[in-house]
């Protein structure tokens, strides 16, 4: 599944080489695609909910993985960026148009992103958080969204060397936990204790 991963990102990385080289705005780079690839194969999600869209590489990463699956759906939750003029245009622009039948994209901002996705899942596998990083817009969205878990869910945080939240949050959560080194930032991921 690994192997198959990386292959997939490179199809990814690929495809939005060539779509955001004719955009003129830098909108920011990518997540840890090949992890987030391999465990949306791994474990087949039913559910899967990210925050934090931008080009949209780990957006195709999750929808690659379910047309593979033949199964799940995306919510996404992300704010368009105000220094661009006609930004929602932006939001996910790398993903193909054939993999969006299993994506619902809300562009409100997190905190009214995420009870508008609590009212529509009854739980998720696999949640992704790449938004705000301050410690108290990590600690609100997972306030918000936790209530969605249960102990086989999977989540994996971006950028977890700006605050302590991560380490606060996995000693409290009923999980195991791995970080991880990509591309010069740490990532952290909670998975089932039975995995």
């Amino acid at each position: 599944i690994w192997e198959k991963s990386l292959v997939r990102t490179k199809i990814i990385n690929i495809h939005a080489d060539n779509i955001l080289k004719n955009i003129e705005h830098d909108l920011g780079g990518g997540g840890a695609s090949e992890l987030i690839s391999f465990i949306c194969l791994n474990i087949k999600p039913k559910c899967v909910v990210e925050t934090g869209v931008a080009a949209g590489f780990s957006t195709f990463a999750v929808l690659d993985a379910l047309a593979i699956n033949n199964y799940g759906h995306l919510y996404s939750s992300d704010f368009p960026y105000f220094r661009i003029s006609n930004a929602e245009k932006y939001i996910g622009v790398i993903v193909p148009q054939d993999l969006k039948k299993r994506w619902s994209l809300f562009i409100y901002g997190d905190k009214k992103n995420l009870n508008i996705i609590n009212s529509k899942i009854n739980e998720i596998n696999f949640f992704h958080y790449d938004s705000d990083k301050s410690f108290k817009g990590r600690s609100r969205a997972l306030s918000q969204i936790e209530k969605k878990f249960n102990k086989n869910t999977w989540i994996l945080i971006d950028d977890i060397q700006d605050n302590s939240h991560f380490m606060e949050y996995s000693n409290k959560a009923i999980y195991n936990w791995k970080v991880f080194n990509y591309k010069n930032k740490w990532i952290g991921l909670l998975y089932p204790k039975n995995k």
